[in-house]
């Protein structure tokens, strides 16, 4: 009788243990398909990423260059801020230049930012064109919603302290510009993923200059604190 009954128990216990054994392995076997499907959803978002983002920049770099030949003066390519001239050792590369396209001038006589300056500054970064995103997908941005300088709030960086493409905008910018900059990826995050950017993306900024000041100014305190990414 007892044996009975300790027979019908170890069953029992034996079955529950097979079926929590069988949702143990349907779950995990979930995940897995999860996970493959999202690494394969953006190993096809970013597909060829390279290349799509070195032929997008050499046809923006053409197009400014056509269109400032034929006399629009909202198109221009500016070098890298520490670059020296050409000359007979050194010539500067498509991507050793930014390309921007002005959208609105201040028209102040003041100086640009030098590259020790702290600069008060709006901006919206995204990347090129994707399946999912045909605008480019945004990986940070300073206001909510569309851009409306009345109510979009600068944040504070050091000049020195961003990449070499966005400084380099910075340091040609007069305050009340705002421009919309495409960045080589050799001038921003070059081979290296950077959160939500992956490796080789040509960034694009929408961005507007609102202040800056020099070393030993004091820059007043804002609401919007600095970005946890450096553009």
């Amino acid at each position: 009788m007892h044996n009975n009954l300790f027979i019908h128990r170890l069953s029992y216990v034996h079955g529950i243990a097979k079926r929590l054994a069988s949702c143990i392995l349907l779950l995990a076997s979930s995940l897995l398909l999860l996970t493959s499907c999202s690494e394969t959803e953006e190993e096809s978002e970013f597909a060829n990423w390279q290349s799509k983002n070195e032929n997008f920049f050499k046809e923006v770099y053409a197009n400014a260059v056509s269109r400032r030949a034929s006399g629009d003066s909202s198109w221009m390519t500016l070098r890298k801020w520490s670059l020296k001239e050409d000359d007979s050792s050194f010539h500067a590369d498509i991507d050793d230049n930014i390309v921007v396209h002005v959208l609105s001038e201040s028209g102040s006589t003041s100086p640009s930012p030098l590259f020790t300056d702290t600069v008060r500054v709006v901006y919206e970064g995204r990347l090129i064109p994707s399946p999912s995103y045909p605008s480019g997908y945004v990986f940070q941005k300073t206001f909510e919603g569309e851009y409306n300088p009345a109510t979009a709030v600068a944040v504070k960086l050091g000049v020195q302290e961003v990449r070499d493409g966005f400084a380099t905008a910075l340091q040609h910018m007069k305050v009340g510009d705002r421009w919309q900059v495409y960045i080589p990826y050799k001038l921003g995050y070059e081979d290296k993923a950077e959160g939500s950017i992956p490796a080789y993306s040509t960034l694009i900024f929408d961005m507007t200059l609102v202040s800056y000041y020099h070393p030993g100014q004091s820059v007043p305190v804002f609401k919007a604190p600095k970005q946890a990414l450096q553009p």
